[in-house]
């Protein structure tokens, strides 16, 4: 089975997330492809918006900690960091339907969309602090931008999970749904999307994100050297250490 489906039809790419037996956890060969396809929507005239969504039960729990162990970010040019700076430089709609938790990554990603639908059971969370690391795709910068300062502390110091209707709150939703219906409400936004102009579209976007972009791309790079840079330190291999134990982390003595 295919973990990341790629779907083409009236000018809407759509990516779906697709390893449900393990709660769309996210893989380096799943980055691989999300990058790929995000460049060949990029490239292709044919596609005039992207929607990335899962299941309406899970969009994603995180990057696999198995695999990503195993097979960790090696730089810049790594799959996880190119599917990030694909998607905080595309030129086209993006829009991403959430159902059911979204975790790390899968929070992270979503503040480079340009549009977002959300499940009323969806939960975002941003647990890096959590498992010894910090932020990534530029979301040091993006969450307190979209959220004031003090509810990104809470959401990023902390790590805890924040609902469906606080995200509509903060601005990182622009609809609540019922879980059976946000996927579907995407594909019809983006169909509305795709019916418009797509100079028009390009040219709005980039004159929205213009003084913004270089910004995301120098704090996603610093986030990078950083996360790798602890990934290797006694926080992060006490954090992945008790997640495959299955037991508490103790960080009182680091």
């Amino acid at each position: 089975m295919t973990d990341i489906l790629v779907h083409a039809e009236a000018g809407v790419m759509t990516l779906t997330l697709n390893r449900l037996e393990r709660k769309n956890s996210l893989t380096a060969a799943m980055y691989e492809a999300l990058a790929g396809a995000v460049a060949s929507a990029e490239a292709d005239p044919a596609v005039r918006v992207v929607v990335l969504q899962g299941h309406e039960t899970i969009f994603s729990a995180g990057n696999d900690i198995g695999d990503f162990l195993h097979k960790p970010p090696a730089g810049l040019d790594s799959p996880v960091f190119r599917f990030l700076r694909g998607i905080a430089t595309f030129p086209k709609p993006l829009l991403a339907a959430v159902c059911g938790p979204a975790v790390g990554v899968g929070t992270t990603m979503l503040f480079h969309c340009d549009l977002v639908y959300a499940g009323d059971n969806a939960a975002f969370s941003m647990p890096f602090v959590n498992l010894g690391l910090c932020p990534e795709a530029a979301s040091s910068l993006l969450v307190p931008q979209m959220m004031g300062y003090h509810r990104a502390a809470e959401a990023l110091l902390l790590g805890e999970p924040f609902m469906a209707e606080a995200a509509l709150e903060v601005g990182l939703v622009n609809r609540v749904l019922p879980p059976t219906e946000a996927n579907a409400y995407a594909q019809a936004q983006a169909r509305k999307l795709a019916a418009k102009p797509l100079s028009s579209l390009v040219e709005t976007k980039r004159l929205m994100k213009k003084g913004q972009q270089p910004q995301v791309l120098a704090q996603m790079q610093e986030e990078g050297a950083s996360f790798g840079r602890m990934l290797t330190e006694p926080a992060a291999k006490e954090a992945f250490g008790a997640f495959l134990d299955k037991r508490k982390p103790d960080f009182s003595r680091l």
